[in-house]
């Protein structure tokens, strides 16, 4: 076979020797059917030529490089097989394997009595390299007999044989991806937890030494709980149970220290970096000291303006950094006080109970505060007024101390101007708190009146009740109830036995059951008295002893603590009094 002049190789850059092209056999040109891609534009210079093949016992004949390329139908998938069209009537299989085994090995070749052919490729890429001879004229030898010629036409064929490998090649493929998907899965999976042995004496033994061994006492614990939720406790294991379980909770005590040993790390690491952060804010302090000393007159003006500008960014970069860490400093204090102050907070009820008078000074103080710190703003919008008014004065040499200045000053007045503003809201807060402590005062005050008014005329009608009936009419006693029901009790008692001997102690009887009634606990004689000197200082704490204890039904003495922390507390009782009289 004479060999193809391939001269048109060098001109093909894409040309790619893996294919394997046997001699003969032109590279695949990007132009030929069947390949599915775009062909690139070919330039000029560059013409897709197709050259003369010669062959042993024919020769191939190219077609009018002019003509469109021929047509071909849709490649199916997998395809190894193309049909042959055109073929001389005198084509022999010899010749066709003698044409096409060039483009690759050839499996099988179905001849038919007419004019065309299949053929079987073992690769899908030898198609291709086929439908490049699509068009071509082949004369065999060199008779110009009709029946020694024809023109080749190749296109796909579809094969049962090459779908059924296509679709064993993708089942192939799909198996792959699953498998690389379900490692890709397993490995960001959480391990399995390791199985756990069934209960036996034996394993019981080896867990409890295990549970008392600090190092495998997670593991044990894990198989104990295992255990406990099977259901293996029953009255022959509990004994068994009840030690491990004891074992670990013996654990609690070490786990304890250890935290304790953690928390006294963390605290010392804190104070050690609260005291090197301290450190480091001094020195700042004393670089800052050093610029701002640079900054003044005498030694600033022996600086160049280069070396003064360089001072003053230096200054400013310092201030920077120091306040970042003043800040920080002062965060880790505010902290520790806010630590300090959480444990010494007092119970919610102690807290509501808020005296008027505290309450007032606390507003005071906040007034002054408040005008104090306007007279300061003021100063300071002087101040700036003056500075602005230099400023324009000075030369350029102290512009940038002035601006300094003047930077600073605008900060010191935005914070004061914030702090006015939180002092006003709390101020706001504390008027709102007074002026619901005046309501409630209100209120008790009219309450108290509402109670002496009844009062009096319980009495009134205890005195006319004596004068019209001198032995004291059992019959009478509704109506009295019923004018003053808060002070049935107290009243009954006088038409009775009287022990209330005046209005004073009707009235004090009144004042004490109100202030007990808000003391379901009870409180104290001391604590009793204290409140009613208050509204009346002559009042004396055997005075109201006496009269306590004649009213047996409405005041109720009980003890209350051990040895020297006894305690006698009065308590009111008039609801059960009422009930058993």
């Amino acid at each position: 076979m004479s060999k193809m002049n391939t001269h048109h190789l060098s001109r093909h850059p894409d040309f790619d020797p893996a294919l394997g092209m046997m001699t003969g056999i032109p590279p695949i040109n990007p132009m030929m059917p069947g390949l599915g891609i775009v062909p690139p534009p070919i330039p000029p210079d560059m013409p897709a030529v197709k050259e003369i093949i010669h062959c042993k016992s024919c020769t191939l004949f190219p077609p009018n490089p002019h003509l469109p390329p021929p047509a071909t139908r849709e490649r199916p998938p997998g395809c190894k097989t193309v049909f042959v069209g055109g073929l001389p009537e005198n084509g022999t299989e010899q010749i066709i394997m003698e044409v096409f085994e060039q483009c690759g090995e050839v499996i099988a070749i179905r001849k038919s009595k007419k004019n065309f052919c299949h053929i079987r490729f073992a690769e899908e890429f030898m198609v291709d390299k086929a439908l490049y001879l699509s068009g071509y004229r082949i004369r065999l030898g060199s008779s110009t007999d009709k029946k020694d010629t024809g023109r080749l036409h190749v296109d796909f064929a579809q094969a049962r044989d090459d779908l059924y490998e296509w679709e064993c090649k993708q089942r192939m493929l799909a198996r792959e991806e699953r498998h690389r998907r379900r490692l890709e899965e397993e490995r960001f999976h959480p391990p399995s937890p390791p199985p756990v042995v069934h209960y036996s004496d034996h394993e019981c033994s080896i867990v409890a030494e295990k549970l008392k061994d600090d190092t495998k006492f997670s593991e044990a614990v894990q198989t104990l709980l295992t255990w406990i939720e099977r259901g293996e406790v029953n009255r022959r294991t509990a004994n068994n149970f009840y030690s491990m379980i004891q074992s670990a909770n013996s654990h609690i005590r070490r786990l304890v220290n250890e935290k304790a040993a953690h928390e006294k790390e963390m605290e010392e690491a804190k104070e050690k970096f609260k005291l090197a952060l301290s450190g480091i804010l001094v020195q700042f302090e004393q670089i800052v000291a050093v610029y701002h000393s640079a900054s003044k007159q005498k030694a600033w003006d022996h600086f160049t303006k280069a070396q003064r500008k360089n001072i003053s960014v230096w200054c400013k970069q310092a201030e920077e950094i120091r306040n970042i860490h003043n800040d920080e400093l002062m965060g880790i204090r505010r902290e520790e006080e806010m630590e300090m102050s959480d444990e010494e907070i007092e119970d919610p009820s102690e807290m509501k109970e808020t005296d008027e008078s505290a309450l007032v000074s606390q507003v005071e103080a906040l007034k002054e505060e408040n005008d104090s710190l306007r007279w300061q703003l003021d100063a300071y919008r002087n101040e700036v007024e003056l500075l602005k008014q230099e400023h324009g004065k000075a030369s350029r040499d102290e512009d940038t101390t002035k601006e300094q200045q003047l930077k600073l000053l605008q900060q010191a007045l935005q914070g004061m101007q914030q702090h006015l503003l939180k002092v006003q809201d709390e101020y706001k807060k504390r008027e709102a708190e007074l002026e619901k402590v005046k309501e409630d005062k209100l209120k008790i005050e009219t309450l108290l009146e509402t109670l002496k008014e009844q009062q009096s005329v319980a009495n009134e009608e205890d005195k006319e009740r004596d004068v019209t009936d001198g032995q004291g009419n059992e019959s009478s006693m509704p109506r009295v109830c019923a004018c003053s029901q808060e002070k049935e009790c107290p009243v009954e008692k006088t038409l009775s036995n009287s022990p209330v001997k005046s209005e004073r102690e009707a009235l004090l009887v009144g004042i004490i059951s109100t202030f007990l009634h808000v003391h379901p606990f009870g409180a104290s004689i001391e604590y009793i008295c204290s409140y009613l000197q208050r509204l009346d200082s002559k009042i004396c704490t055997t005075e109201v002893e006496v009269l306590m204890t004649r009213l047996q039904t409405t005041f109720k003495q009980e003890l209350s603590g051990v040895g020297a922390s006894l305690e006698k507390k009065w308590k009111f009782c008039g609801f059960d009094g009422l009930k058993m009289t």
